[in-house]
């Protein structure tokens, strides 16, 4: 069992405006644990006036970070980066207390945070813009700029690692940076809002605004945000990027997915059994790069019985953590009640899986495998969020990638082959942004940059890595001429 320690009285949600942390007068919300049900924090959301307040206070502060050498931002994260890895451990257990994820998954996530944090450390000799002399005595050169005042609004699944996606990129490109966590797991934020306070960045750069939907409304619509980045289901990333976007702001909002693995006879069983069940189980399935189909290929009983072997020896609690809410296992548990009602056979029951002793009261469900699951169904087509695998039987590669092209999403399909060249034929043919060969979740690593396509993303560019720079500042184009020449084109 994972040690979670929970705290002896619920932990106040407060807003970092100006350097300093402000209490909240607009409504009230509690922070539930999914590992006990116990009510561990509570706030009041930040009311528009208050939102208006901070970002005016973070326009401030952006001319002045904005006008600081690149270099001296860099020395902040640097910094940053010393404060994370001292405190892991301390910042782990909240994310894993609010978030129901293992103690194993939350550093982990941290430690991708940091890695994009080393990113943005780098760009200090990486990203340094261009000169060329274009004709006799013509200069051109790139200078990158920032925006001012961006936002960000990130999701439950992740407290830690999808703020550090674009908190360190855009704050070391000179923006002051609005943060808006989610109001299921806003703690995190007040540990994060502490190392970049510690680590010497200037009042009023980083503002965190806990809250729901007035405070997000209230974020987006203010005149100095600039650009606005999100990440969360399709649904609100459609309604978060419309909004934005109809003020005239530069949007980049992430949604859900409806991940595909192809599985074709000659997989190793080991290696597919891993990865498939590390992918539909790990988070406890509550990732947008989780595996939620499984395209059976032809004869693939060896490599389903290692799935299933994988998944059902976890424990819950110590291999997988919980569910965010009450109300999606119930939803979980609907879903898998419809999915046999429709004709699946369940190979695995995650409903039979036992909670861990003494925390009965938290949100639990185990690994549960589909079989023989209708392509058309919900379980096929409609994103679960949660630690359920549909196997689709179908008989050639084709049939595979004309079930993965239909589907709406197009955020990651991956492919267990030892083949290389059927391999590359799903690469070539998924409709997806990211794609992995004998990866469950092909997450890339920076500089590679995450972002998927279709209904999975609305607007342009991706989060992170080389592919982030240009949407979290501008480049400005200079053309110099100093002296005239004897000779002459038509540029002179």
């Amino acid at each position: 069992m994972n040690d979670i320690q929970v705290p002896e009285k619920a932990i106040q949600v407060s807003h970092l405006i100006g350097g300093e942390w402000v209490p909240g007068s607009g409504s009230q919300y509690n922070i539930e644990s999914p590992y006990n049900g116990e009510v561990v924090g509570s706030g009041k959301a930040c009311e528009s006036a208050l939102v208006n307040k901070a970002i005016e206070k973070a326009s401030a502060a952006s001319k002045t970070w904005g006008a600081t050498p690149l270099k001296e931002r860099t020395s902040v994260m640097f910094n940053l980066r010393e404060i994370l890895l001292r405190d892991i451990d301390k910042i782990s257990q909240i994310v894993s207390l609010e978030n129901g994820k293992t103690l194993g998954e939350s550093k982990a996530g941290i430690m991708k945070g940091i890695e994009v944090l080393e990113y943005a450390i780098s760009l200090q000799n990486l990203d340094q813009g261009g000169r060329m002399e274009v004709s006799r005595g013509v200069f051109c050169e790139y200078r990158r700029e920032p925006l001012g005042v961006i936002a960000n609004i990130t999701p439950f699944n992740f407290p830690a690692m999808v703020p550090m996606w674009t908190l360190p990129i855009a704050i070391t490109l000179g923006n002051a940076y609005v943060w808006k966590p989610s109001d299921k797991t806003p703690i995190t934020s007040l540990y994060i809002g502490e190392a970049f306070k510690e680590a010497g960045l200037p009042a009023g750069v980083l503002t965190i605004l806990n809250g729901g939907v007035e405070t997000v409304n209230s974020i987006i619509d203010h005149k100095e945000v600039k650009a606005v980045g999100f990440v969360g289901s399709s649904k609100i990333a459609g309604l978060v990027y419309s909004r934005a976007a109809a003020l005239g702001k530069r949007v980049l909002a992430l949604g859900g997915a409806k991940n595909h693995i192809v599985l074709l006879p000659d997989a190793d069983p080991e290696i597919a059994g891993r990865g498939i069940a590390d992918s539909f189980t790990g988070c406890a399935g509550q990732r947008c790069m989780a595996a939620s189909v499984l395209l059976a290929v032809g004869d693939v009983e060896k490599q389903i019985a290692a799935i299933k072997k994988r998944a059902e020896s976890m424990t819950l609690g110590l291999d997988m953590g919980a569910i965010i809410t009450k109300e999606q296992v119930e939803f979980l548990n609907a879903a898998i009640s419809k999915a046999e009602a429709a004709g699946a056979t369940i190979l695995l029951d995650g409903r039979k899986f036992k909670a861990p002793a003494g925390k009965e009261g938290g949100f639990w469900l185990g690994p549960t495998i589909l079989d023989n699951v209708d392509p058309k169904s919900e379980a096929s087509k409609v994103e679960l969020f949660g630690p359920i695998i549909s196997i689709v039987r179908v008989a050639s590669i084709s049939e595979a990638m004309k079930i993965e092209n239909e589907n709406d999403y197009g955020n990651a399909c991956s492919v267990f082959t030892t083949n290389g060249s059927l391999a590359e034929k799903v690469v070539s043919a998924a409709s997806a942004g990211m794609v992995g060969v004998n990866i469950g979740v092909p997450v890339p690593r920076e500089p590679f940059s995450f972002g998927g396509i279709n209904h999975s993303k609305f607007g342009h560019g991706d989060i992170t890595g080389t592919n982030s720079l240009n949407f979290w500042s501008d480049m400005k184009k200079i053309t110099t001429k100093w002296e005239s020449q004897k000779d002459s084109n038509w540029m002179s």
